[in-house]
């Protein structure tokens, strides 16, 4: 028997589960401790339900996922948002080399991820997905490339990154904490008595003090769709005449990037941070949700296997890239180790893996707001002018 969800029967569950994995999350200590999202603990529940009664032949449940794509496009705008120049400026030097290492990481996770693809003799485009795609890029770039390669005839792509993408998320939490610790207790780091409260104090300063009301939430909306329609016209329009692949999502957070930049040298009060992030958490969580309860188990288990190889190989390469190079290259003090387990954390899953990793080693050894204020800038957006093109260009000369 075949049971087909409509549009809106879809939505409601996505929403239903999304909270439901909150609230599993609140219940469970060891998914809290993980920083497993909610979305994903949800999603990857009915996804499972779903693989039972396909394969215990009672129905064949079929989701209709196609307002998935506008959440996307929305969340990546307002990441786009976010993006101060003025901010940025603030992380000085250590910014640009951990922002560069992160450019660096997004090549070598690609190259992992597609040489040992094609060494275990699977599709060098799956390579793709369980490199930069699901490592850095998380669920939401898995969800976002996934469907751009299914186009290009891979058809479990998407399935493969957002169980890479997991394995990751899940790993990024297990190994940060104790290889901060370990540089800590070898270097015999404390933090710094004498660190100044300018850079933290400049960054609250970019905080928006607009009050919640009706009409500055609709102004937010106009903004964020007009970069969105600019910048799916203008990724169209590049596909079109390069011939090179460019999911309209990227050319909507570049866009959203500049509109951000010009509006604030009119007037920084416009662009309202507190709804952006309101929004952007909203639509992650709902295109998430449709995301992870749409995986297709059963394509998923012959590459089980294979798949685990290579996110170890992922796991065990940025740990030695984050103790031996990285971890030097910031200055080899408290705040460049508080740093390491911000970049394990959202280099094998997500920003928000990050400052959970940052939050317990700093409850524990004590505050390093220079690390609070570079690795979400770098994780949440800088990240991706390093990532988009690397994958992007890998996409493209293996398709």
């Amino acid at each position: 028997m075949n049971l087909e969800l409509n549009q809106v029967t879809t939505l409601f569950l996505a929403v239903a589960l999304l909270l439901f994995g909150g609230w599993l999350i609140k219940k469970a200590d060891f998914l809290k401790r993980f920083c497993i999202p909610a979305p994903v603990v949800g999603g990857l529940l009915f996804a499972l339900l779903v693989l039972i009664c396909k394969q215990t032949g009672w129905v064949n449940i079929e989701l209709d996922t196609s307002l998935q794509s506008l959440f996307m496009l929305t969340f990546f705008t307002t990441v786009g948002l976010g993006a101060s120049f003025q901010l940025i400026k603030l992380g000085g030097k250590i910014l640009v080399i951990y922002w560069i290492a992160c450019g660096a990481l997004a090549l070598f996770q690609s190259v992992i991820g597609i040489s040992l693809a094609t060494v275990l003799g699977l599709e060098p485009l799956l390579g793709v997905m369980m490199g930069a795609v699901s490592m850095e890029g998380g669920h939401g770039a898995a969800t976002a490339f996934g469907g751009t390669i299914e186009e290009l005839g891979i058809e479990s792509a998407l399935s493969v990154g957002l169980a890479a993408a997991t394995f990751g998320l899940v790993a990024g939490g297990l190994v940060g904490g104790p290889t901060v610790k370990y540089l800590i207790t070898k270097h015999k780091l404390q933090p710094n008595k004498e660190e100044t409260n300018e850079i933290a104090a400049a960054a609250e300063e970019n905080q928006s003090t607009h009050s919640f009301h009706s009409q500055n939430f609709m102004m937010q909306i106009l903004i964020i769709t007009f970069c969105m329609t600019v910048g799916s016209y203008l990724g169209n329009l590049f596909s079109d005449v390069t011939g090179f692949v460019l999911p309209n999502y990227v050319g909507a957070m570049f866009v959203a990037v500049l509109a951000r930049n010009l509006i604030d040298k009119f007037n920084n009060e416009i662009v309202d941070m507190k709804s952006i992030n309101l929004i952007g958490d909203i639509t992650l969580g709902i295109f998430l949700s449709m995301a992870l309860m749409s995986i297709k188990l059963w394509e998923v288990a012959e590459l089980a296997l294979p798949m685990f190889i290579i996110v170890f190989a992922q796991v065990v390469f940025i740990v030695l890239l984050s103790v031996f190079v990285l971890f030097r290259l910031l200055g080899k003090d408290y705040d460049a180790a508080v740093m390491v387990g911000g970049f394990t954390g959202h280099g094998l899953g997500a920003t928000p893996n990050a400052m959970a990793n940052m939050s317990a080693i700093t409850a524990q050894y004590g505050p390093s707001r220079k690390a609070f204020l570079i690795v979400p800038i770098v994780g949440a957006f800088l990240i991706d002018v390093f990532a988009m093109p690397i994958i992007i260009t890998s996409i493209n000369l293996l398709k």
